[in-house]
């Protein structure tokens, strides 16, 4: 089925003012979504507990939420979407780890390029802290690597999503994989 951006922006738009709209959203978005998980449930460990669907319907609940939000369209929409199940997978892994390791936290080391969270849920929280550093340092960054790693958005998606050129999502995700590398890398010294 064909999203038709006009109407997603429009219930969007309509969301903080009439609860039903999230209901006429969700078979729009849906499909997209679904596809964004399963995407990014393709990355985890293999025995990973949290299933594609799971993921959306979590990140969905805490979209409708917040219902305080302006909305700024589709691409806002699906970046929050993204942010989202990051944040899903991230306190998924911390109730792992806290379960499976006591709470005791060690550094493990990891490169971007290499993002293949099959055993330790640590590793998803390292990446998560580096995220959050390089935010501090370069919010452009961060959002085209949680885009494109998180959410597994392919270069011309991202470019849709933040409404920049795919020439800056490409440079802004070179210099983003090479920073959370270092930032990794200087956590296992």
């Amino acid at each position: 089925m064909e999203i038709d951006p006009k109407q997603v922006t429009r219930l969007l738009h309509e969301a903080s003012e009439r609860e039903d709209a999230w209901s006429e959203l969700l078979p729009l978005v849906y499909g997209e979504l679904r596809s964004l998980a399963a995407r990014r449930m393709g990355s985890e460990r293999v025995a990973h507990t949290l299933q594609a669907t799971a993921l959306v319907h979590e990140a969905y609940m805490r979209l409708v939420g917040d219902s305080e939000m302006d909305w700024k369209g589709r691409g806002h929409f699906f970046g929050a979407a993204a942010e989202a199940m990051r944040r899903v997978l991230v306190d998924h892994a911390r109730r792992a780890k806290s379960a499976k390791r006591g709470g005791e936290r060690a550094r493990v080391s990891l490169t971007v390029a290499d993002v293949v969270l099959e055993e330790d849920p640590q590793r998803l929280l390292d990446l998560d802290d580096a995220l959050e550093q390089l935010r501090k340092e370069d919010a452009a960054a961060a959002d085209v690597a949680r885009l494109r790693y998180f959410a597994g958005l392919s270069v011309e998606e991202t470019a849709l999503a933040l409404d920049v050129s795919e020439r800056t999502v490409m440079r802004e995700w070179a210099y983003a994989r090479a920073r959370l590398s270092e930032i990794l890398s200087r956590g296992t010294e």
